[in-house]
């Protein structure tokens, strides 16, 4: 059985004899329809141990001619080979990973359509909420303290902890025994590494940059690839500043063609260009979230009855100008988009393909997911632990408010862990954020095992004072390492210490 995206480590207390304790592991499908939803949700399947034993018991049953394999007796609505979140629950709980003796409970995210609107993002929406709230449903039915990890990424939003989903992963965290790990991102690499590395394209994802004045304009430079491939995805760019600033915002095509200017309050959407194009502009004012003003640009392609066309390839420009100023600064991010092959259209190959910032326009920090922002989460970089370095790809700090993200690095390159829904080799080696946090996830469990009064704070805290600096580097926090190589013995040693105390009076 597969579990995918966000999955929580219920862990017995060390003291306690596992065989008094109930231990349930459960499976949460937000898309399914197989099985009935969980009564606080009302909207997916929930997927029990028994259910689970049950199938794979029938799956190895020899003497029944029509045995099925597990997967298809209990069946899920998102299978995939190779899968992504087998491979982090087997970093974090399985038999050769971190917290080894933890009950393992999952949930597949499944976004509704109106969680899918440009607008918005899954940054925004209650699903991953309610995946959290689940996870500690189960956590607190069984007694146990809660470790959840969460291998997610975004580039959308502020990247200052003010999303609905961060909002809310902080408040969770208030209560103790109960930790969130998640993954900084991989959009770290700024350049190619030599001939044919072009790696940096998910990695230039972030500019910024600061008007002195007002009557000012800068140019940004937005990438679109189009030799030889058609871009049939949609590519976003969000820009955040202050509400005290006004700026106005211009889109120039790789042609030349202007949106004109979009000042504060205005918006063009779904404009259609010549070269089939289609581009939205929002330019908004005082944002729910934060109270910010916030830019979006939209680049789509155009779906016709009998035609399809890519986003035009080369360099858009975007123009910022600069109307009134007391602030000055801004930041932007182009939004997350894993490249992707979808077919062809005529003699170019049809992809959803990211665009990036030119080299010019890239600026090399603040790339941190969006979700990795938050207050009390732990944000984790990856590491390669053979080489003792930072893996080219781990995202970057600080947060936009200038708060220091990611905390630590954990080994993530290279990393060999369970197989999902593969027939034959058991084993598979996958690189990135995505596996170094739920090895900080497992750590964190195996702390709350010793000593589960623990909170979120006082476990990046610990977490923070025992980080070991990688060669070279010294004890101050740095954008890419955080505060350095997490040390799983010198936690726990701490964790046991965090309630003790010393009676000095004479």
């Amino acid at each position: 059985i597969f579990v995918r995206e966000i999955v929580a480590l219920h862990v017995n207390h060390a003291n306690d004899d596992s065989s008094t304790v109930l231990m349930r592991s459960h499976i949460w499908d937000q898309g399914g329809s197989t099985r009935p939803s969980p009564n606080r949700f009302g909207y997916g399947s929930e997927i029990t141990q028994a259910q689970m034993n049950a199938a794979i018991t029938a799956s190895r049953d020899l003497a029944n001619p029509n045995r099925a394999a597990a997967y298809l007796l209990e069946p899920q609505s998102q299978l995939s080979l190779s899968s992504h979140a087998t491979h982090v629950a087997s970093i974090a709980a399985g038999n050769r990973g971190i917290c080894r003796n933890a009950q393992i409970a999952g949930v597949l995210i499944s976004l509704p359509n109106e969680d899918t609107d440009r607008r918005r993002s899954f940054y925004d929406s209650t699903r991953i909420s309610d995946a959290v709230e689940y996870l500690l449903d189960v956590g607190r039915a069984a007694g146990l303290p809660v470790s959840i990890n969460i291998s997610l990424g975004t580039n959308g939003h502020a990247h200052d902890a003010s999303s609905v989903v961060s909002r809310s992963l902080d408040f969770s965290l208030t209560e103790p025994g109960r930790c969130i790990s998640v993954a900084a991102g991989n959009a770290g690499q700024e350049a190619p590494t030599g001939p044919g590395d072009s790696g940096f394209i998910m990695g230039r994802i972030h500019t910024s940059g600061h008007f002195p004045k007002a009557g000012l304009t800068k140019n940004v430079e937005w990438i679109v690839v189009g030799d030889g491939i058609a871009d049939i995805s949609e590519n976003e760019f969000e820009l955040w500043y202050s509400s005290q600033d006004r700026f106005g915002i211009e889109l120039i095509a790789p042609d030349g063609v202007s949106s004109g200017l979009i000042k504060p309050g205005e918006y063009v959407e779904n404009r259609l260009l010549s070269s089939g194009t289609v581009i939205s502009i929002y330019n908004d004012l005082y944002s729910s979230a934060n109270g910010d003003n916030h830019i979006s640009l939209y680049l789509s392609p155009f779906f016709g009855e009998d035609e399809v066309i890519g986003v035009q390839g080369g360099t858009w420009t975007v123009r910022v100008h600069s109307l009134e100023v007391r602030d000055g600064h801004y930041h932007a991010w182009i939004e997350r988009d894993d490249p992707r092959r979808l077919g062809k259209i005529g003699v170019k190959e049809a992809w959803s393909f990211p665009s990036f910032f030119s080299a010019e326009s890239n600026v090399d920090n603040s790339s941190i997911s969006s979700l990795a922002c938050g207050h009390r989460i732990i944000s984790v970089g990856n590491l390669d632990s053979v080489r003792e370095s930072i893996n080219i790809s781990s995202s970057q700090g600080p947060t936009r408010d200038g708060r220091r993200k990611p905390e630590i690095c954990a080994p993530g390159t290279d990393i060999v862990a369970a197989n999902g829904f593969s027939p034959r080799d058991r084993w598979v080696a996958k690189t990135g954020t995505s596996m170094a946090s739920p090895f900080v996830a497992g750590v964190a469990g195996l702390m709350l095992a010793i000593e589960p009064r623990l909170s979120a704070a006082q476990i990046i805290g610990i977490i923070r004072r025992t980080a070991r600096p990688i060669p070279g580097h010294d004890f101050n926090w740095r954008n890419d390492t955080g505060f350095g190589r997490i040390d799983p013995n010198a936690c726990f040693e701490e964790a046991a210490l965090a309630f003790s105390s010393e009676d000095r009076t004479e």
